[in-house]
């Protein structure tokens, strides 16, 4: 516990934890506060689900604090809200609604998407209010549409294409012509039309483009500089306003200027283009999130259902739990539920990924968005609307499609400054052409030239390249990921796992079913398998684990009643100690009969004989005396060597922790294909042997159940989970597995790495293209080649620049497993 200092800034906090399930978690989670230097006072209310804390922000801050909650095996509940943001070009103006919403009191954090057009806010909502939060998005010069969810944001998009197709067929209609007569003026007879003429007519057609197609940049640049800063419709506006402004003064006084060329051309082409790119690229930035929306189609909207001992058709949305629902071949079922009767086979590809159809009978469980393949089935509903599997996968892709890698916050701060630079790089080549330049190179007309120049400069700079080369990646590699099975529920699992070296795996319900059963029995000399089922299953009544299970399983097939025992004490790693019918009898493994001071005699060689097979010897002793030994073993999944294979081919280190002994965990990671394991570890150690191979410099993936492996999995540097199917959305890690095909470790690996390969591929080219792009644009060629960029080839090099990145990042689509 950290004392208070007299010169301590203090504040107090309260955080809502999740997932406290008595008086032992709370004390967890208030031990992990205090050890945070600059954290006093912890207090942790179980029943409220509250942490209330003093803290120094001088030394630590909130997420140094949930940091350390989650790495004690909890999480930190926040209030959320999504909001769909119209009027963004480019990451600057993402960075401003940023900096806006984070000035809220009560904001936590504050995430915005450009490319999926979403804000993400944590915030107090004793303090703040959503109105709050839009009226400061609005204040930003942006909108706030009154839309929720993908669907709905789809919708709002095709608003906005139909919107920005209508400014460029405006802005084209008008500015075809003033490049046709700008460019074939010189080959007209003459008399036709004079000069001065000619630029009257060019200023009538170009004007309409400027302040009307183009009004959209004016009322950008506006607000960003209001909000003191400067994004790519400054650009577009300060480079077009250049060439339409010097061009209006050429018209209305030639004479002043000494010369009748116009650069109305330039201006309108260059809206006209720069409109055009922008249309192309919301199209494809549309595209990108198909996954998702085709998650979400997977939900019927209608199904049939017995109400009053008729079956009628209803709406999906007016399910409710309980309900009996009635699907027919071919037809994809609405709801998580139980299968009441029918048999039949169900397709969970478009979930889970995998191909083979399940066989589903009385009892089954069944998730909605599959489709039944078979006979009729009747299901009782178990979850429905937002609490079914499906919609809880959609929620977490949204949220993970809303998170930035660490990454794109190196790319969010070269934006930041990015514009100012490039607008003093034009200023700059401007100066030096008008003033140096001219006295050095026969330029012609230096003005001309220079203005030529710094239009150039301006348009060709790309910030939205830059801003869409993150963002693009993720959305498709998260939404293909879904499709494949694979939940990703942070971006920054996606730079991590290029870096992966070693991945640990749990055995017992990872690499093993999870469902063991006895499969020998070894009652001492004079005992009977009764009586030793009787004690043994008796005894572990008093437990919950999966071997007891197994154990008290084994005992009722065999037709042995079983008693509650009077008391029980379980000790980890070890066994259980119950008193069954004023005997104590105990029920583990060698570190309990050692403690107990048991010896195992006669036993040794057959509990060695199991451990070589790998099978989990458990010994049975009642008031000191060994009764016999239980031989547990827990198969396999059939994919489990395969897995591993793949998992090895990509030259990652495979590790395997068990609590079982040395001989049965190397006789079952020998069978799984492993080469290196850790045994004996107990629960509350799985962490620590993920932290011991990161010490040792391993970059760790844990794979586990998500459920008595969340401190090893927040522990690890990427946490993958499978997916129990029911709650999606508590599992721990950064890496869900929807089923149980260990096959998806790798391609959630590879998925990962080829989602990071395309955001720096995307990167990549967004900086090169600009580093290349602005010196050609500021007549570096010149001198060498007497080449000048034309300022309307640089607006087409700059539009084509964002839509190269937004296609690059749909390829991902194609990945395949």
């Amino acid at each position: 516990m950290t004392l208070a200092k007299p010169n301590m800034q203090r504040r107090e906090a309260t955080v809502r934890v999740k997932g406290m399930h008595c008086a032992t978690c709370s004390e967890t989670v208030r031990e992990a506060l205090e050890a945070l230097d600059g954290v006093t006072d912890a207090r942790v209310n179980l029943a409220t689900e509250k942490a209330t804390f003093v803290y120094d922000p001088s030394i630590v801050n909130m997420e140094d604090v949930e940091r350390a909650i989650r790495e004690s095996g909890y999480d930190v509940a926040k209030d959320e809200l999504t909001l769909t943001v119209g009027g963004m070009h480019c990451a600057t103006c993402a960075m401003t609604i940023e900096d806006a919403l984070k000035a809220v009191p009560g904001v936590k954090d504050a995430k915005v998407n450009f490319a999926l057009g979403r804000a993400s806010v944590d915030y107090d909502a004793a303090i703040a209010s959503e109105a709050q939060l839009k009226s400061a998005v609005e204040e930003s010069g942006y909108k706030v549409l009154e839309v929720q969810g993908v669907l709905a944001e789809q919708i709002a998009r095709k608003k906005d294409l139909k919107e920005g197709f209508r400014a460029f067929v405006v802005a084209a209609a008008f500015a075809i012509p003033v490049a046709v007569i700008s460019m074939s003026y010189d080959f007209w007879p003459k008399g036709l039309m004079d000069e001065s003429l000619r630029n009257f007519v060019l200023l009538a057609l170009a004007t309409p483009v400027q302040f009307y197609a183009g009004l959209r940049y004016y009322r950008g640049t506006y607000w960003a500089l209001r909000n003191r800063r400067a994004n790519m419709d400054t650009l577009v506006v300060m480079g077009t306003s250049a060439a339409w402004a010097y061009s209006l003064i050429v018209t209305l006084f030639p004479d002043a200027v000494g010369s009748m060329h116009v650069y109305f051309d330039t201006s309108a082409v260059i809206i006209t283009l720069v409109l055009a790119g922008k249309y192309l690229e919301l199209r494809s930035r549309g595209a990108t999130s198909e996954a998702i929306v085709k998650l979400m189609n997977l939900q019927p909207p209608k199904a049939s259902v017995e109400r009053g001992g008729a079956e009628v058709e209803v709406g999906a949305e007016e399910l409710v739990e309980g309900d009996l629902v009635i699907v027919r071949p071919g037809e994809r079922i609405p709801v998580d539920g139980e299968v009441m009767s029918g048999e039949s086979a169900v397709d969970e590809s478009l979930l889970t990924g995998e191909s083979i159809p399940r066989e589903k009978v009385n009892g089954s469980q069944v998730t909605g968005g599959t489709v039944n393949i078979g006979g009729v089935l009747r299901v009782k509903a178990t979850r429905v609307g937002r609490n079914t599997t499906l919609a809880q996968i959609v929620k977490l892709v949204e949220d993970a499609q809303s998170t930035k890698a660490p990454i794109e916050r190196v790319a969010d701060t070269v934006s930041g400054y990015f514009v100012p630079a490039v607008i003093a790089v034009a200023l700059s080549s401007f100066l030096f052409w008008y003033f140096l330049g001219s006295q050095l190179w026969d330029i012609g007309d230096a003005l001309t030239f220079s203005l030529t120049v710094m239009v150039a400069v301006l348009v060709i700079a790309c910030p939205c390249a830059l801003g869409l080369a993150t963002p693009t990646a993720i959305v498709v590699g998260t939404g293909r990921g879904a499709q494949m099975g694979v939940l990703i529920k942070d971006a920054s699992a996606l730079e991590t796992a290029h870096r992966l070296t070693t991945v640990i795996f749990d055995k017992t319900g990872t690499l093993t079913r999870g469902e063991p059963k006895v499969v020998r029995l070894e009652p001492a000399e004079g005992r009977t398998t009764s009586e030793l089922l009787f004690l043994a299953g008796s005894a572990e009544k008093g437990s919950e684990h999966v071997l007891s299970r197994a154990v008290i399983s084994a005992a009722e097939e065999s037709g042995t009643s079983l008693e509650t025992p009077q008391k029980s004490s379980v000790v980890p790693g070890e066994g259980i100690t119950s008193e069954v019918r004023g005997r104590l009898v105990s029920v583990g493994n060698r570190r309990m009969l050692d403690r107990l001071g048991i010896k195992t005699g006669i036993f040794e060689a057959k509990m060695q004989d199991m451990e070589a097979n790998g099978i989990t010897a458990m010994a049975c002793a009642a008031d000191g005396e060994l009764i016999g030994l239980l031989g547990v073993a827990d198969t396999l999944k059939r994919d489990a060597r395969e897995a591993i294979s793949r998992l090895k081919a990509i030259g990652l280190k495979v590790v395997m922790l068990t609590g079982d002994n040395e001989r049965t965990a190397k006789a079952i990671a020998s069978q799984a294909g492993i080469d290196e394991f850790r045994a004996q570890v107990l629960p509350a150690d799985k962490a620590g042997a993920v932290e011991a191979y990161q010490n040792a410099g391993e970059v760790v993936a844990m794979v586990g159940d998500g459920i008595n492996d969340a401190p090893a999995l927040a522990k690890a540097d990427i946490g993958i989970a499978l997916g129990s199917g029911t709650d999606i959305a508590l599992e721990s890690g950064n890496i869900v597995l929807v089923g149980e095909d260990l096959r998806g470790v790798a391609n959630a690996i590879k998925l990962s790495k080829q989602t990071f390969r395309k955001i720096r591929q995307n990167l990549f080219w967004a900086l090169f293209y600009n580093t290349a792009s602005i010196p050609i644009a500021a007549g570096v060629l010149y001198p060498l080649t007497g080449w000048l960029l034309s300022p309307m080839i640089a607006a087409g090099a700059m539009a084509f620049s964002s839509i190269s990145v937004v296609t690059n990042a749909s390829l991902l689509k194609r990945y395949r497993p």
